[in-house]
């Protein structure tokens, strides 16, 4: 299925997250942007096909990946000015710009892509060493390791789910917004259960079962 379908099912459920928990800009920003990172994040793994189309990449795929891309660099170069110059630190603006930053990285292709990406992970799990923050490391070991796997191997089971959760319950708590876990878990969730409709199926189950799940619809 393509990254632009699997993005929009994920920004409807941060819409729909932000219709249920008490709302507030931040909070709404927090909702759409995990909803949205977590609904692509299992694609990954393997050769990118994130914001693409099977054949080619539209006007509109590069238009969102040049926008996630540029979107997370301005942000995020903003906010370190302000945590360098003044000390000020925003969790919720830094976690939806260093999202959006990935998210325009990872929709690119090949070994230096794969590299990049396994790097960023790296710099994740330092963080994440640094700040006694053990959800950090978690997603840092995720993102620098997904790459170089199979493409919709791991990162396409059943097994991925819990370990999503966990680290959505670590940025839950330190963001101090309710719902980022379940709003993550299902994002993801929604990742599979759009794949499982596919011709190729998801293998929900593997390494214990290999045969491909799927839907007919």
């Amino acid at each position: 299925m393509k990254g632009t379908t699997h993005l929009a099912i994920g920004v409807a459920i941060g819409a729909a997250a932000c219709l249920y928990y008490p709302f507030s800009f931040d909070h709404a920003a927090a909702y759409v942007t995990v909803a949205g990172f977590s609904a692509l994040s299992a694609d990954l793994d393997g050769p990118s096909n994130l914001l693409s189309g099977k054949l080619r990449i539209g006007k509109l795929s590069k238009l969102l990946r040049e926008f996630a891309l540029w979107g997370g660099i301005i942000p995020m170069s903003v906010l370190c000015y302000l945590y360098v110059a003044q000390d000020r630190l925003y969790p919720v603006f830094s976690t939806c710009a260093v999202a959006l930053f990935l998210l325009g990285l990872v929709a690119k292709e090949g070994v230096i892509r794969n590299t990049l990406v396994s790097l960023i992970g790296c710099s994740l799990i330092f963080s994440g060493w640094k700040s006694n923050q053990q959800w950090l490391m978690g997603l840092g070991a995720f993102v620098a390791i997904a790459p170089w796997l199979a493409h919709r191997g791991m990162t396409h089971t059943v097994w991925a789910l819990p370990i999503w959760h966990l680290i959505g319950s670590g940025l839950e708590s330190r963001l101090d917004v309710e719902g980022i876990a379940l709003v993550a878990t299902v994002g993801y969730a929604s990742h599979l259960l759009a794949d499982t409709l596919t011709p190729s199926g998801v293998k929900w189950l593997y390494p214990i079962y290999k045969r491909s799940i799927k839907l007919r619809v």
